[in-house]
């Protein structure tokens, strides 16, 4: 299965684990809309396309794990306003590019996996 666009109606959602669940197909731009988000984990899927824009507005996330998809394309520059990030795993992807400059923003984060990618 896929995460439906329609994701965005659990808007006070804090945490949301859909991992291991073999979902395929990309993540929607509407996740963005999980303003109340302080944890997605979304790890060892089959997800692909890129990391929305969107992500950029969940500004409560302390924790980010997208590790072990098929996700492809750079990490967006919108990730450095996620500045209550402590946690960010996107290791075991297909992500290209340069490591953006805005990750310098994330001056919570204790721990960042970038590898296999």
């Amino acid at each position: 299965g896929s995460i439906p666009d329609t994701i965005d109606n659990l808007n006070q959602v804090q945490q949301l684990d859909l991992g291991g669940n073999q979902l395929s197909g990309s993540i929607p731009d509407t996740i963005g809309n999980l303003t109340q988000l302080v944890s997605m984990l979304l790890r060892h899927n089959g997800l692909s396309g890129s990391i929305p824009d969107s992500i950029g507005n969940l500004t409560l996330l302390q924790t980010l794990r997208l590790d072990s998809n098929q996700l492809s394309g750079s990490i967006p520059d919108a990730i450095g306003i996620l500045t209550q990030l402590v946690s960010m795993e996107l290791n075991f992807n297909q992500l290209s590019g340069n490591i953006p400059d805005a990750i310098g923003n994330l001056t919570q984060l204790e721990a960042l996996d970038l590898g296999f990618n």
